[in-house]
């Protein structure tokens, strides 16, 4: 029994989660391609959003890369660089740690500012509170692997992992058995992580996927009016004011 759940979780679920999510992404951009935005709220109350919003998104970025590097990059590339397992997991629990930190604060300090301002939770969906709710529980899952990582310093369990992740997509059959014996919160890592992944279309999270890179051919110009010139217009002078630079 234990056997098949770890296939069917490790195996078969991110073969799941990562056709949900490819499938999903092209589906919502082509059919709602106005719901693919961030929906920031940082027009209210933006003096909240700073701190919290900065720390979060370093944090994030720093996890990724990490995660990302970490586990695709192949075993034979570290062995030939000579950067050693255990170096590798040392530098994961450090620089992992503090990031993982900082995103946590971020994220808290976001989640209370949408459930305490009542501004801004009247414009919060369910799936903003939502998704920032999983990604801080994912957080902290993350954040309670350190212990056991510094129990594992030879680097044995992140090269599983790696293996694991690589399997993945390379589409090893026996890919789940890399896993097959590691510590529960790993697993629950895992399994929260792919989950993130199948409900990602359907949030704002969509937005990582999108470089504004057509600013910088966009036709015409976006005018924005001073207050003087809304005034003014709303007056019965639609010529007050000039455009503000």
């Amino acid at each position: 029994m234990a056997d098949y759940l770890n296939t069917l979780f490790f195996g078969i679920y991110p073969y799941i989660a990562l056709t949900v999510m490819a499938v999903g992404c092209v589906l919502r951009y082509d059919r709602e391609p106005y719901s693919w935005r961030s929906g920031s709220s940082q027009l209210l109350r933006r003096r909240q959003l700073v701190w919290g919003s900065n720390l979060f998104h370093i944090g994030v970025l720093i996890v990724f890369l990490g995660h990302l590097a970490g586990l695709l990059t192949p075993i034979e590339l570290f062995d030939a660089v000579g950067i050693g397992h255990g170096f590798k997991q040392l530098m994961a629990i450090v620089v992992g740690g503090i990031a993982g930190v900082m995103c946590l604060i971020g994220g808290a300090m976001l989640l209370y500012r949408r459930l305490a301002d009542p501004r801004i939770r009247r414009s919060s969906s369910f799936g903003d509170i939502a998704i920032l709710i999983l990604l801080l529980l994912q957080l902290m899952l993350g954040l309670g692997t350190i212990p056991v990582s510094m129990g594992h310093l030879d680097g044995g369990e992140m090269v599983k992992f790696m293996a694991w992740a690589q399997g993945i997509l390379t589409f090893q059959s026996g890919a789940a058995r890399h896993v097959a014996d590691v510590h529960w919160v790993f697993k629950m890592h895992l399994f929260l992580g792919l989950t993130i992944f199948v409900v990602f279309p359907f949030t704002r999270l969509v937005h990582m996927l999108s470089v504004p890179v057509r600013y910088s051919w966009r036709p015409g110009y976006q005018i924005v009016r001073t207050r003087g010139s809304h005034d003014a217009r709303r007056a019965g002078n639609p010529g007050g004011g000039t455009p503000a630079e």
